[in-house]
């Protein structure tokens, strides 16, 4: 049986939207008293576009030992056999490309401590592509597990996005499902695990960040 834990520390509204939507719903309000409703009509529709882009809502964690949960909320696009060119080691990819009616909030594929992070700028392809993982700007963390695992998230930028923001450092411990990050607009996480894991996830699957299990991490290192 899965067993859940509710994450219930981040709001309904992702607090990188506040400001936008404060703004956008400003301007609505200023042109709809001039001007009229038919007139504030495309902000009050910018207004909706923007309240279903920064949802943030709660998500059940699973607590089974070894899973793996999903980082993103999107549709999986690839699952391969890989070299983790952040640790020089053969591994399993497993990439999630978000468009803009996804939550963007990244959560912790795992729980431990974050062993390492890498900024790597870039060009700005359609994250759906293969070659926007190491072409594209990303920021990738390594999350060392109780059990000695190592699981690589990479927030990939995409053709739209032009800002990946990350909350986490070296050292700082997390727990599975942590909100982590935030990607403006279309974009992906690749996550690369250890070469024995079980993969669960399947290709073109929709998963729901934080809740949906992607696979199991191996028993054994």
């Amino acid at each position: 049986m899965v067993k859940f834990k509710v994450l219930g520390s981040s709001p309904y509204i992702a607090r990188e939207g506040w400001t936008p939507i404060a703004l956008i719903i400003f301007c609505a309000v200023v042109v709809n008293y001039l001007a009229g409703f038919w007139w504030a009509s495309p902000l009050w529709l910018v207004v909706l576009f923007f309240l279903q882009f920064f949802r943030d809502p709660e998500r059940k964690i699973p607590q089974e030992k070894y899973a793996v949960v999903a980082p993103a909320h999107g549709r999986i696009i690839g699952i391969e056999q890989s070299h983790d060119p952040y640790l020089d080691r053969n591994s399993i990819k497993i990439s999630i490309f978000m468009n803009v009616f996804s939550v963007h909030s990244n959560r912790t594929p795992v729980g431990g401590i974050v062993r390492a992070t890498w900024y790597r700028p870039g060009r700005f392809f359609n994250a759906a592509l293969d070659k926007a993982s190491d072409r594209n700007e990303r920021n990738a963390i390594c999350i060392n597990t109780a059990e000695g695992h190592d699981v690589v998230s990479v927030q990939v930028a995409g053709f739209v996005a032009r800002r990946i923001l990350c909350y986490v450092d070296e050292g700082q411990e997390v727990s599975r499902g942590d909100r982590y990050g935030f990607i403006r607009f279309g974009s992906r996480l690749d996550v690369y695990l250890p070469y024995k894991s079980q993969i669960e996830a399947r290709l073109g699957q929709w998963v729901d960040s934080g809740s949906d299990i992607i696979g199991y991490l191996p028993e054994n290192l």
